[in-house]
């Protein structure tokens, strides 16, 4: 914030905190947001939406709303944040994109069964040790999959693309993200990695999704890898449509299903004040 207003002292500039595994802090953030952009007299939109957020937890833990923590962080926040922000992106007197961050771990899926405990991430707490790597891989392959069934639904409604949509994959980061493996495990990790000359700094590691937001507003349902404005294809799986419309369908009702105490609070509220 100090290096954009140091650049552009007229620059509107704020920083929100939100917890993508709480629903109500995605609500409170939506509605932070649209009280900020009226109180600064900015046009009441979004240009960019960027879903980096993610975890790679190493034991079960569940969200408010009984989600394992890294599937609701990784997949379904993502999911309802986007879904929330939706019209605010729709709204914007310029093209606008999202771009979702995911990873090429998705290619270690070779079979999935979309539902709701699968989605939930409860379908995979049935063993003894808690499977994060199979999670984190389930999670990032639903991202995609949600990308792609957005590019295809905003391209039924708007043509050319008003609103598009991009998966940005940054490859092998050095990150904290490791933070929970023990770290001989993941300093190792990290030094095989160096080694094949595959590990990037977050400078440059950061890339493939400036290459993703800045692409021209026609690119969309594209997979950006690894910088340089490198498209490549992800894995076949995550190209299946039925699947990508299961995934959607369960998703937008647990979006529902987390909506519904809210929108009864409200309306209490309303009967209440009336």
């Amino acid at each position: 914030m100090t290096e954009i207003k140091t650049q552009n002292k007229d620059a509107h500039v704020k920083a929100f905190v939100v917890d993508l595994a709480s629903f109500q802090s995605i609500l409170e953030f939506k509605s932070s947001l649209q009280q900020w952009l009226l109180d600064c007299k900015l046009h009441c939109s979004l240009q960019l939406l960027i879903n980096n957020a993610g975890i790679l937890a190493t034991s079960s833990r569940t969200t408010p709303e009984g989600y394992d923590q890294m599937m609701g962080t990784n997949y379904i926040g993502p999911f309802c944040l986007t879904k929330l922000l939706l019209p605010l992106l729709k709204r914007s007197p310029v093209p606008s994109r999202i771009v979702n961050v995911t990873s090429f771990t998705h290619r270690s899926v070779f079979d999935v069964q979309v539902d709701k405990e699968s989605v939930y991430g409860t379908r995979f707490l049935r063993s003894e040790q808690y499977p994060f790597a199979r999670l984190y891989e389930y999670s990032k392959l639903f991202l995609i999959l949600f990308s792609y069934e957005l590019h295809r639904q905003l391209g039924l409604m708007d043509q050319p693309y008003h609103v598009s949509v991009n998966a940005a994959d940054p490859g092998s980061v050095k990150t904290n993200i490791m933070r929970e493996v023990p770290s001989c495990l993941s300093s190792l990790a990290f030094q095989v990695l160096k080694s094949l000359g595959l590990l990037q700094s977050p400078k440059n590691g950061v890339s493939s999704l400036i290459d993703a937001a800045l692409a021209p507003p026609e690119a969309s349902g594209v997979y950006f890898f690894g910088g340089k404005g490198r498209t490549v294809d992800s894995s076949v799986l995550s190209h299946n449509t039925k699947l990508a419309k299961e995934l959607w369908d369960i998703s937008d009702n647990l979006f529902m299903e987390a909506s519904l105490p809210f929108k009864e609070t409200a309306s209490s509220e309303s009967d209440n004040w009336l």
